[in-house]
């Protein structure tokens, strides 16, 4: 795991992100991606590890508007829990960032914020030279389970 430059927010592989929710049962993983990615290209399937994935949306398609009520609805999904770390996913890690940072300014009631960690490479991961997501990195790539909606 490494941190961002000044902004609060670690980073986190795929493969890591696994491990952590596989071993910390106060972890969370937030997928901020819009409704029709995860209907349409699939989502993180957490069940082998006993853990939900909570999905809100940090902006909406089509014309990608970002959410205003995004801290208040990460807030909503967590249902009073206290988690230790929040990991944010997203295509390829950069709305997730920016989903995190939104976090850690805000924070969350209670006053405690916990670990933020953007997962770097994303659900679908970098473009590879045909211009096409999900060969080269990020979660499937890695072989990490997902699934259909």
């Amino acid at each position: 795991m490494s941190w961002g430059p000044g902004s609060g927010v670690g980073a986190v592989l795929p493969t890591d992100a696994w491990d952590l929710l596989k071993t910390d049962p106060n972890a969370r993983l937030i997928d901020v991606r819009t409704r029709a990615e995860w209907g349409f290209v699939g989502v993180p399937d957490l069940s082998e590890l006993g853990h939900d994935l909570l999905l809100v949306e940090w902006a909406a398609w089509p014309d990608m508007s970002q959410n205003p009520r995004f801290v208040a609805e990460v807030q909503e999904a967590l249902e009073g829990s206290d988690p230790s770390v929040l990991m944010f996913l997203c295509r390829s890690g950069v709305r997730s960032l920016s989903a995190a940072e939104a976090v850690g300014e805000a924070g969350l009631s209670g006053g405690q914020v916990p670990q933020l960690l953007n997962v770097a490479e994303g659900f679908e991961g970098d473009l590879d030279p045909d211009n096409h997501r999900g060969s080269i990195n990020g979660w499937k790539a890695r072989g990490l389970a997902w699934g259909q909606l």
